[in-house]
């Protein structure tokens, strides 16, 4: 232990918060949600990892928790036998509370005696909760109740934990920062492409209603991915329908329209597109700009068509 470890805070930031790990038995995702009156909380409680596991590390943080938890699930260890070997090996372990949940769904879960009032976890089939610094020791219960009676996608179950433990209180000092990470089932070997969703907000007067419209805007995106692949295969049906989702989720802000455009014009369908452009056009002549400025992969048309782009510019 270093001198600054024996310090009573040492470098640990003050992370006291509710969080859930959680798995998906259907998908195998695997998902960590958190908030907490702490700036940026998302940056030092979550990590999760493609086919391994996820890791909440909060109270008085060791963040190392969190990639070594990582490191010894993705080498074949339980959640349970990675959390003893880290709670074993932390001399500062009573000040800690963290969770794990590996690829198999197994979980365990650590709140030292010394973690602030009112402090505790509870955990279920395949997930765990966790609170420190509570309000009400019913947070955590809450929690539990909540994620096994939520239904939906693992995003919508664990919107609904953090939205328990608001309504029974949660941070005693309010609320600031939330943050979801989420990662698919089976590892690519590109981080990059696992991550499902992966949404902070460090501080806000509503972290909970903030994090959800960013929910909705990732949504929107992998609506716009599955349309995008849809287009490739010919798939129209599916393209328009993907697309339309997209469109709906983001509202006012004209980016699907203006993509679901291209690809029906490059699929040679340009009364669609060309309709669709004009109204996203309409409101700021730019994007009619845009469109002539891209490379021909991501937009081809004949020459009649690409003058009446230029009159909308």
């Amino acid at each position: 232990m270093t001198r600054e470890d024996s310090k009573p805070f040492g470098n640990s930031p003050l992370a006291h918060t509710y969080s859930i790990v959680a798995r998906d038995a259907d998908t195998g995702e695997l998902g960590v949600a958190v908030e907490s009156h702490y700036f940026s909380v998302g940056s030092v409680v979550t990590w999760a990892e493609a086919g391994v596991g996820a890791v909440a590390t909060q109270a008085l943080v060791e963040p190392s928790y969190g990639k070594l938890g990582l490191d010894l699930m993705r080498a074949g260890k339980s959640a349970p036998d990675s959390l003893l070997g880290l709670v074993a090996s932390d001399p500062m372990n009573n000040i800690r509370q963290v969770a794990l949940v590996d690829a198999e769904g197994r979980v365990a879960a650590h709140t030292g005696s010394m973690t602030i009032a009112e402090a505790g976890h509870t955990t279920g089939d395949g997930f765990s909760v966790q609170a420190n610094m509570m309000l009400r020791a019913s947070v955590w219960p809450a929690m539990a109740e909540a994620y096994k009676s939520a239904r939906g996608e693992l995003v919508d179950r664990l919107l609904a934990a953090l939205d328990a433990a608001e309504a029974e209180g949660g941070d005693i000092r309010g609320r600031q920062s939330a943050a979801i990470l989420i990662v698919s089932g089976k590892n690519t070997g590109k981080p990059w492409s696992d991550k499902i969703y992966d949404v902070r907000v460090d501080d806000a007067p509503e972290p909970l209603r903030e994090i959800r419209r960013l929910v909705s805007v990732a949504r929107a995106y992998s609506h716009m991915r599955a349309a995008l692949t849809a287009m490739y295969a010919e798939d129209f049906e599916t393209h328009n329908r993907e697309f339309d989702k997209a469109s709906q989720l983001l509202g006012n802000n004209p980016e699907m329209r203006f993509w679901h455009a291209m690809g029906l014009l490059s699929a040679k369908k340009t009364e669609q597109g060309m309709a669709l452009l004009r109204a996203v056009a309409d409101g700021d002549r730019n994007w009619a700009t845009l469109a002539l400025r891209l490379p021909p992969f991501m937009l081809s048309v004949d020459d009649a068509t690409r003058e009446r782009i230029r009159k909308l510019a």
